[in-house]
């Protein structure tokens, strides 16, 4: 018989070579995760992060490692930058879909508490235009609501209501905090079912600009709106104003096939 022969050991795998773009973006990451627990561990909205030179001495890394972490976090929204003053915690962007949700469902669906402030509640006659939206005889008397909604205390946006007061009877007597269209069906017996509504961009006046909290010509939403409830009536135009930095819009977009277009180019 022959000796069996030891076969030789096969060579080690050779070790994978490091860049140092891998090491940069190693160490960007390490600074990012680290201003992420900053945030989430207690930093609020619009307070300040250390400056660079504070954030490279405490991880010995370098200003440019940090500077590329906080580009990152800009990037994602979570952050914000002013010139001169240093790097500030961005408030959380509060998306709205398109589908017809009152404020106090958007807020309480993100673990928010949804409030009113500023109230002011008159009747007065529909005039002409408002008549027209609301299918109603100039003279109708219609309730006007107006209130600065909040979430968490914070002012989001400004709304002007508008209902015909026979829909809903004895309205300025009732508490106006929280959800109106909650108030309508549990006490008035009127459920919205849908709305047209249109959404344009804006800048606050200086007005609007104060109830909410934030600089004159600060960007907005103005949302118009006509509810109409399950007995097919046009029953509220509203007026609403939203913080453009608190506040977008999400859309679905659906592609047809071809040749099944709907009016598009």
């Amino acid at each position: 018989m022959c000796p069996t022969q030891a076969r030789p050991a096969a060579p080690p795998p050779p070790e994978r070579m490091t860049s140092s773009d891998d090491v940069a973006t190693r160490k960007s990451e390490l600074v990012r995760q680290h201003l992420l627990a900053l945030i989430e561990d207690g930093l609020a909205p619009h307070d300040r992060l250390p400056t660079e030179r504070q954030l490279a001495d405490m991880l010995q890394v370098s200003r440019l490692t940090v500077r590329r972490a906080l580009d990152e976090l800009t990037v994602e929204n979570l952050v914000y930058r002013i010139q001169g003053s240093g790097t500030f915690v961005r408030p959380t962007r509060i998306a709205k879909s398109m589908e017809l949700t009152s404020f106090s469902e958007d807020m309480r669906s993100r673990g928010l508490v949804p409030g009113s402030s500023a109230i002011h509640v008159t009747e007065e006659p529909a005039g002409a235009q408002l008549a027209a939206l609301l299918e109603l005889s100039p003279g109708t008397p219609v309730t006007s609501v107006r209130r600065v909604r909040t979430a968490d205390g914070a002012p989001m946006c400004l709304e002007r209501i508008q209902i015909p007061t026979h829909v809903a009877p004895g309205l300025t007597s009732q508490d106006l905090t929280g959800s109106l269209y909650e108030l309508l069906a549990t006490r008035y017996g009127v459920v919205i079912d849908r709305a047209d509504q249109s959404i344009r961009a804006t800048v606050l006046d200086a007005d609007d600009a104060g109830r909410l909290r934030v600089p004159t010509y600060s960007p907005a939403f103005e949302v118009r709106r006509i509810a109409i409830d399950n007995r097919g009536r046009p029953i509220e135009r509203a007026v609403s104003l939203y913080r453009g930095d608190r506040y977008s819009y999400d859309l679905t977009v659906q592609v047809f096939p071809t040749g099944q277009s709907r009016g598009g180019a």
